[in-house]
C-alpha cells in the first residue's frame, strides 16, 4: 500500500511541474562541421538560448554559451577546455571575496620561512 501512495505522489508531482516555454524553443540555426583537424558547432533556438564552439584535433576546445535568465537578465559563458582544464569566463559567475589581511599576511610569512626538513 504504502508503494502504491508513494507512486501515485510522485506521478502527482511530476504532472504538477509546471513546463515553461523553452520545451517548445524551435531551432534557428545549427551548424556541425566535423574535419579531421577539429570541429566548429553552433546552435540558436528562438527563446534566445545559444553555443558556439570550435575544437582542434589535440582536444583543445573554445566556445560559449548565453541565454536570458528569469530575471531578463543575458547570461554569457566563455571557456576554453584545454590541457590546463575548463576555464569559464563570464561577468555572470561569482567571485570569491579577497583574502582578509590577517590571513595574507600569514601564508607570506609560511612562505617566507618553510619548516625545517626532517632527519
Amino acid at each position: 500500500m504504502f508503494k502504491l501512495v508513494l507512486i501515485c505522489a510522485v506521478i502527482g508531482m511530476a504532472v504538477a511541474l509546471p513546463v515553461g516555454d523553452e520545451s517548445k524553443a524551435e531551432v534557428l540555426s545549427r551548424k556541425d562541421d566535423v574535419r579531421p583537424d577539429g570541429f566548429d558547432a553552433s546552435l540558436e533556438t528562438d527563446n534566445k538560448i545559444s553555443r558556439s564552439e570550435s575544437g582542434d584535433e589535440k582536444g583543445n576546445i573554445h566556445g560559449s554559451f548565453s541565454w536570458v535568465s528569469p530575471e531578463g537578465e543575458l547570461i554569457e559563458v566563455k571557456y576554453v577546455a584545454d590541457e590546463n582544464g575548463y576555464q569559464p569566463s563570464s561577468a555572470s559567475l561569482p567571485v570569491a571575496p579577497p583574502i582578509p589581511e590577517a590571513i595574507q599576511r600569514s601564508l607570506e610569512w609560511i612562505a617566507a620561512h618553510p619548516p625545517a626538513p626532517e632527519h
